[in-house]
């Protein structure tokens, strides 16, 4: 195995996520383009929850807005983005690429000592009320790719 890891602890969560993210893209490599729009559990209240296109747009559009997190923290002005929905798992396989670069490129001038932070004021505050170092909200990014890989391998089960 010649696995190139990178280095630090920013490393170590930037090889956590793409690993999460290459997974991910595994599991729904095989998904037909009507497997993808099939609404599978409408008795959710979650509309992001519905079929395994909601569920991989609302990984989508969090992945970016865990970034963005990121860089605003860091005094960058940008919006969130917004939800889109696609007909192919080729442009959700494209998206989860570029949401991975966008997020390795939030990480460029980041050293493993600002991963941590106990000041509140140097935390990010998220729309859902939580407040995160930058570590905790790139670990909370990778558990979310994680629980949702395994519900759309749920989903898979159910459709087949």
């Amino acid at each position: 195995m010649n696995k190139q890891f990178r280095e630090g602890a920013v490393g170590a969560l930037l090889d956590e996520y793409e690993k999460a993210i290459l997974a991910l893209q595994v599991v729904i490599n095989d998904i037909s383009n009507e497997e993808l729009i099939t609404a599978v559990d409408m008795d959710t209240p979650d509309p992001d929850c519905r079929s395994i296109q909601t569920i991989l747009s609302h990984v989508i559009r969090s992945g970016y807005a865990y970034a963005v997190y990121i860089l605003k923290l860091r005094e960058f002005k940008m919006d969130f983005p917004k939800r889109s929905l696609h007909l192919s798992v080729e442009e959700y396989q494209k998206d989860l690429n570029a949401i991975f670069s966008f997020t390795e490129a939030a990480f460029k001038n980041i050293s493993d000592i600002e991963l941590e932070h106990f000041d509140n004021d140097k935390k990010i505050i998220t729309s859902w009320g939580e407040s995160y170092s930058i570590e905790q909200i790139t670990e909370h990014a990778i558990v979310h790719v994680l629980r949702h890989r395994r519900q759309i391998e749920k989903f898979k089960l159910t459709l087949r």
